[in-house]
């Protein structure tokens, strides 16, 4: 008792760290990343991960192929409803523009070239490179760069979130919308980056409520259950967003309902995920800054493995097998995250490509002002 009242008057060295964290810069304060967002970056992304293997061996298990449909409904929301709150801040300004280009596009282009060369060297077949066709992960990158760009526009609005919804909804109708750039992904998930963009961290914490915990394992049991039930009734395909009603052979009124429908469930699934996920720093927190590395990297382990068909032996299609390929690539996809390999891959990822961009001219006009305060100092110093 004396314990937890004590625990409530604030030490001195309690009260210099706040006097500390007040007059901390703003940049610096920026730094400071959140353990829980970072926690669930990386978890999606290993749910990404394994989700890719389980697709060459899922054909001769139903329990498989109700857990790839599973997670399927909520990775992908999970990860694009997190990239749609840390995008708040997005506001077209030639610093932010500069990060976008440097951090999405140029990995696009990298990667979207360097899959196609991939699969020519291992698999002996040569590839066209297409800018417009996203091969394989690149469409997500195509995707942030489209709904960073438009983030303003959905600042603007009165309500943003049921115009994105109708905007996928119609999406799932336009089978002529064709396969440039995946705009029909773009399109269809387009609401779960956009109710990122509309959240609070308020929000977040109210998902992290125990009451919401418990209420996940329920949730959770059920969906799989009914995915099992799903696996021979429903086409998979519908998770993908990717094509629209007709081209998955359904009337075309069935587009707008299943967008509804996988909107509310991936919604839904993705609030028990987030619940589970820790809020205190874990040994994997760190790797949280790295998911686009893993993301983008661990393509070319299960695309070569697949082209070299390792995914055809026997062993892999049972239960301990699948068991197997799941931890293996887990543990690759976290390997990929670490410090080390993002120091490696950095050039490519992250480029600094300051010969590229223009002088700040804001930044330049500041320099020159403070010219006349350095004058003096540096003729001390020459002297």
């Amino acid at each position: 008792m004396f314990h937890a009242a004590s625990s409530l008057v604030p030490s001195p060295r309690s009260l210099r760290s706040q006097k500390d964290q007040q007059h901390r810069s703003p940049d610096r304060r920026a730094k400071q990343r959140d353990a829980f967002f970072d926690n669930a970056k990386y978890l999606a992304i290993v749910l990404v991960a394994v989700a890719h293997a389980w697709e060459p061996l899922k054909g001769d298990s139903r329990v498989l192929q109700a857990a790839y449909m599973l997670v399927y409904a909520f990775h992908m929301p999970a990860f694009i409803v997190i990239s749609g709150f840390f995008s708040r801040g997005f506001d077209g300004s030639p610093g932010r523009l500069k990060r976008l280009v440097t951090g999405v596009v140029v990995p696009y282009v990298v990667f979207e070239t360097a899959y196609p060369l991939f699969k020519t060297y291992v698999d002996g077949v040569p590839q066209d490179i297409s800018l417009l066709d996203p091969y394989f992960l690149t469409w997500f990158l195509c995707a942030l760069f489209i709904w960073r760009l438009t983030t303003p526009l959905w600042k603007l609005v009165r309500h943003p979130l049921p115009l994105a919804l109708g905007i996928a909804m119609l999406a799932s109708v336009t089978p002529a919308i064709g396969d440039d750039l995946d705009l029909q992904r773009v399109l269809q998930f387009l609401p779960f980056f956009v109710l990122g963009l509309t959240l609070k961290p308020e929000h977040f914490r109210l998902v992290r409520r125990r009451s919401v915990r418990i209420a996940a394992v329920p949730v959770f049991a059920c969906a799989l259950a009914f995915s099992w039930w799903a696996v021979e009734r429903m086409n998979g395909a519908w998770f993908y967003h990717r094509d629209s009603a007709q081209e998955l052979g359904a009337p075309w009124w069935v587009g707008p309902v299943m967008q509804l429908a996988l909107f509310g469930c991936s919604l839904l699934l993705t609030a028990c995920f987030l619940s589970w996920v820790p809020g205190r720093t874990m040994w994997f927190t760190t790797l949280g800054a790295g998911t686009l590395y893993g993301y983008l990297l661990h393509g070319f382990l299960i695309k070569g493995a697949d082209y070299r068909g390792w995914f055809d032996h026997p062993a892999l299609h049972r239960p301990l097998g699948e068991i197997a390929v799941s931890a293996a690539v887990a543990v690759a996809v976290t390997l990929l995250c670490t410090a080390p390999v993002r120091r490696v891959f950095r050039c490519v990822m992250e480029p600094r490509m300051d010969w590229a961009f223009r002088t700040d001219p804001v930044r330049v006009a500041r320099e020159r002002e403070r010219e006349p305060e350095r004058e003096p100092e540096r003729e001390k110093v020459s002297a």
